[in-house]
């Protein structure tokens, strides 16, 4: 009794080029099917507990107690407004519940075009990218009540400031996701570097304007368009593509080892490796006073 072969993955067949373009279609659509059902669950996981999750993010504003009395209250302008800030809160905090899943279901799906050498470094951009935005978003949560407290004493005395709960949410919510997106920016520069696109050598010789143009971002993308939100931004993305820099300087040093011990690999074992023809400078050369009194006293 023969065992029954085992037919080869869709992984495995898109690593060797065998699919086609309606399988290729067919991966993607499972995949992402795949990632949504985890959005989705995330989802309903993040609308249970959406009252919860409103506490936490008006905490910041609470804090600064412009009222005086210690209450923060919000206005609600139309019924539907309840239903549309936990539908809100629930979508963002789904997305972030299934962010590992569904960056991984994308690993997936690129990995099979990706070298050998290439691939090991998935599992890590998953890991790393979700800490980096989880990063750039604790510390926009950290920052939110001093930007708060600067724009809205911008008003000055005698403004009362009634804030309605769908647009501090929507406020909130665009400054974390502001600050989580470009947290990802340096790892961007990071796997560029990986696969050979973009060497050291760019990433150093651009290094000023990589900075300035990172202080250009920060000033566009921050919700609040303030100095002290734009810096502290900008601060950390500057120290996070230095680092990139500096991942890159190591990155290109191995691989330029690497190519140098593996151009001898294709070499048969009766073919001579190549060898630099070229004369090398003697310590000291044939025409020099010493050299020839020598040879006159040989």
């Amino acid at each position: 009794m023969t065992a029954k072969r085992r037919e080869p993955s869709n992984f495995q067949r898109a690593a060797e080029g065998s699919m086609t373009l309606v399988e290729h279609i067919r991966e993607l659509r499972s995949r992402l099917t795949k990632s949504v059902l985890a959005v989705l669950v995330g989802f309903i996981i993040a609308f249970y507990f959406s009252s919860k999750i409103f506490d936490f993010i008006k905490e910041p504003y609470c804090s600064l107690n412009l009222k005086g009395d210690g209450s923060c209250d919000f206005l609600v302008l139309k019924a539907t407004d309840p239903l549309m800030m936990s539908m809100k809160i629930a979508l963002w905090g789904g997305l972030l519940l299934a962010a590992p899943f569904w960056l991984y279901q994308l690993w997936a799906f690129i990995t099979p075009g990706l070298k050998r050498t290439e691939k090991r470094y998935g599992v890590g951009f998953v890991a790393v990218s979700t800490l980096l935005f989880a990063s750039g978003a604790v510390l926009a949560y950290i920052s939110l009540s001093k930007g708060l407290q600067l724009l809205l004493g911008l008003a000055g005395d005698g403004v009362v400031v009634a804030l309605t709960a769908q647009d501090y949410i929507g406020f909130v919510l665009s400054l974390l996701v502001a600050f989580g997106v470009s947290f990802e920016v340096p790892l961007i520069a990071v796997a560029l570097n990986l696969v050979g696109v973009l060497p050291y050598t760019v990433l150093a010789r651009s290094r000023r304007w990589i900075f300035f143009l990172t202080i250009v971002f920060s000033a566009f993308i921050t919700p609040t368009q303030d100095p002290f939100t734009m810096l502290l931004m900008a601060g950390p993305m500057i120290l996070l593509f230095e680092g990139a820099i500096q991942i890159a300087r190591v990155v290109d040093k191995r691989r330029a080892r690497r190519e140098a011990i593996e151009g001898f690999h294709d070499l048969s074992d009766d073919e001579a490796s190549p060898l630099d023809a070229r004369p090398s400078a003697l310590d000291q050369p044939l025409d020099s006073p010493t050299s020839s009194t020598s040879s006159t006293r040989g």
